[in-house]
C-alpha cells in the first residue's frame, strides 16, 4: 500500500513553526530540531508550505526561484539535512507546488513584461487594453474585490494576476511553460522528495474566450474543464516517473463531483484531493455527514478522500468550533474513511488569534491561522528567543496551550492525538474498513468503520449536553473503548448504551 493511503499527514507553515536563527521567523533549522516531536505523533509525514526564494508578497506564493531556497528559512544545505533527518525517521516530505503564478520578480515575467517580442512574452497571460484603455474583463482578484489585471505601461499590455499584482499568473496553454514546471517537479524528486501540494490547481485554465463572468459567478474564468484536467495528467505523469510519489491538490471548489473530477478516471490524476465542503462546514453532524456521504458516492472506484479541518488559509478549527469541540473533532476527523491532515498546532489545541491591527500583515487577512507554534510557558512560547519580536504575535493562552506543558499530561489534547492516531495506524477498520452511518443529529454523529479483524464505532457528542447512544453490542459482542477524549474511560467495556458528556467522544472496538 502507498505511503499516504493510510497515512496521517502534518502540516508545517515554515514561518510559524520554530525560529532556530533567532530572527523571529520560523525556518529549516527550527522545523529539524523538532522532528522528534513531529515523529512521536505517529504521522506519515510533513508538508512545508512554500520555502522557495521570494520577495514575500505572499509569504511565500510569490515564487522567484523554483530551485532555491530562501535565505530566511535557510540554504540548500539545511534543506538537504531536513530531507536527510526525516526519512531517518521514516516520515515522508511533501512540498508546495505552486504552478499557477509566479513572483513579478521572476526572471521569467522580467523577460516577459521587457517587450511583446520576447520569447517569454507569452508564457504569461496578456491582452490589450479594452476600448477606453480599461481592463480586459471584470475578472476579479482573489483578495478583495480588486481586478486581476494590471496594466504595464511599458508595454501597453495588462497582464492576468488572480492574486496579488505582485503574482502574475503563468500561461498552462504554452507548452514551454508546462515543460518548464515539469522540470522544476523534477528536480525536486531526484532530491528525494516525496510529494507536493499543488496550490489553487483548480485555477490553472483559464477561460480562452475571455468573456466577462455572468453575474453571480466570480469563477466562470477558471472552468471546471477536460483541458484543465489534461493539464493535472501532465502532472501526474511526471510523478509516475518516480517510485512512490504522491500530489494531494489543493482543490477549491464547492461541487464534490467536480472534487471527484481531479482523481481521474483512471486513477491518472492527482491521489489525494482536498475536500473543502468539509473544511469550511461547522459543528453540524447533518451537514458533515452530508459531504462525507456524497464524497464516498462520488469518488471513482479505489480514490481516497482527504480531509482536513485547519489549514494556513483558513480560521483554525477550535476557533470556529470552539475550544471544547476540539478533542472531539480529532477523533471525528481521524475516524472518517480517508487521508486526514493535521495543521501544525490542531494537535495541541490552538486557536490562533488575530493580531492588533499594528501587527497584521497577511494581504489575505489569514494571520490568525498563523500565530506561531507554542512550544513551552516560556516568554515567545518557545517559538523564538525571548528577546525577539516574533514576525506574528504569540496567541493568548500559551501559558497552558503548548506542547512542552501537554506532553506529560495524559489528559492533554496531544496525548489524545497521540493515543488515537496509533491506535488508527494498527487499526485495519479504521485504516480501510467500510463506513456505515448509525445515527445522525446535528449535534450527534455515530459511524461504524468494519474491517477484517473487527469493527470499530465511532461516536462524537458535538453538544455541550450529556447524550445516550445505543450501541447493541451485548453478550460476547460487548465494546470496548479504546480512545475517549476522557482517557480515563479508556478500557471501559459497554453493552448497550454509551453515555457522553457534553462534547465527549469515543472511539469503541467491537469484536
Amino acid at each position: 500500500m502507498n505511503w499516504w493511503h493510510d497515512g496521517v499527514l502534518y502540516q508545517i507553515y515554515p514561518r510559524s513553526f520554530a525560529d532556530a536563527s533567532g530572527d523571529g521567523v520560523g525556518d529549516l533549522a527550527g522545523i529539524a530540531e523538532h522532528l522528534d516531536y513531529i515523529a512521536s505523533l505517529g504521522v506519515s509525514g510533513i508538508w512545508l508550505s512554500p520555502i522557495y526564494r521570494s520577495p514575500m508578497a505572499d509569504f511565500g506564493y510569490d515564487i522567484a526561484d523554483y530551485r532555491e531556497i530562501d535565505p530566511l528559512f535557510g540554504d540548500m544545505a539545511a534543506f538537504d539535512h531536513l530531507l536527510e533527518e526525516t526519512h531517518s525517521r521514516g516520515l515522508k516530505l511533501v512540498m508546495d507546488f505552486v504552478p499557477n503564478h509566479t513572483s513579478d520578480e521572476h526572471e521569467w515575467f522580467k523577460e516577459s513584461r521587457s517587450s511583446r517580442d520576447n520569447p517569454k512574452r507569452d508564457w504569461y497571460i496578456w491582452r490589450d487594453p479594452g476600448p477606453d484603455g480599461e481592463a480586459p474583463n471584470n475578472w476579479p482578484a482573489a483578495f478583495g474585490t480588486k481586478s486581476a489585471w494590471t496594466l504595464d505601461e511599458s508595454t501597453g499590455q495588462y497582464y492576468l494576476h488572480l492574486f496579488l499584482p505582485e503574482q502574475p499568473d503563468l500561461n498552462w496553454q504554452n507548452p514551454d511553460v508546462r515543460a518548464a514546471m515539469h522540470d522544476v517537479m523534477r528536480f525536486w524528486f531526484e532530491k528525494g522528495v516525496d510529494g507536493f501540494r499543488i496550490d489553487v490547481i483548480h485555477m490553472l485554465f483559464k477561460n480562452p474566450t475571455f468573456e466577462d463572468n455572468p453575474p453571480g459567478n466570480l469563477l466562470a474564468h477558471v472552468p471546471q474543464s477536460e483541458e484543465l484536467h489534461e493539464i493535472v495528467r501532465g502532472l501526474r505523469a511526471v510523478a509516475d516517473e518516480y517510485e512512490d510519489r504522491m500530489l494531494v491538490g489543493e482543490t477549491f471548489v464547492w461541487d464534490i463531483a467536480d472534487i471527484a473530477k481531479f482523481y481521474g478516471n483512471d486513477g491518472d490524476e492527482l491521489h489525494l484531493a482536498f475536500n473543502f465542503p468539509m473544511a469550511i462546514a461547522g459543528y453540524n453532524a447533518t451537514y458533515m455527514s452530508k459531504v462525507v456521504d456524497k464524497t464516498l458516492d462520488a469518488l471513482p472506484f479505489g480514490a481516497r478522500p482527504c480531509w482536513v479541518l485547519s489549514n494556513h488559509d483558513l480560521p483554525r478549527h477550535g476557533a470556529r468550533y470552539g475550544a471544547d469541540a476540539i478533542p472531539g473533532a480529532a477523533l471525528l476527523l481521524l475516524g472518517l474513511p480517508g487521508t486526514p491532515f493535521i495543521y501544525a498546532g490542531e494537535e495541541i489545541g490552538m486557536t490562533g488569534m488575530i493580531p492588533p491591527p499594528e501587527r497584521q500583515v497577511d494581504p489575505g487577512g489569514r494571520d490568525a491561522a498563523r500565530t506561531p507554534f507554542q512550544w513551552s510557558p516560556d516568554p515567545n512560547a518557545g517559538f523564538c528567543p525571548p528577546t525577539v519580536e516574533p514576525w506574528l504575535p504569540i496567541a493568548e493562552g500559551y501559558e497552558t496551550v503548548n506542547a512542552e506543558v501537554e506532553d506529560t499530561d495524559p489528559g492533554s489534547v496531544l496525548n489524545l492525538y497521540r493515543r488515537a492516531i496509533a491506535f488508527r495506524n494498527g487499526s485495519d477498520a479504521l485504516l480501510s474498513g467500510d463506513f456505515e452511518e448509525l445515527r445522525v443529529e446535528d449535534r450527534l454523529w455515530v459511524f461504524k468503520r468494519t474491517g477484517n479483524e473487527g469493527s470499530v464505532i465511532a461516536a462524537v457528542n458535538l453538544s455541550g449536553e450529556r447524550v445516550e447512544v445505543a450501541l447493541e453490542v451485548t453478550g460476547d459482542r460487548a465494546g470496548r473503548i479504546v480512545v475517549c477524549t476522557s482517557g480515563g474511560r479508556e478500557g471501559e467495556v459497554i453493552g448497550e448504551h454509551l453515555e457522553l458528556a457534553g462534547f465527549e467522544a469515543a472511539w469503541v472496538a467491537v469484536n
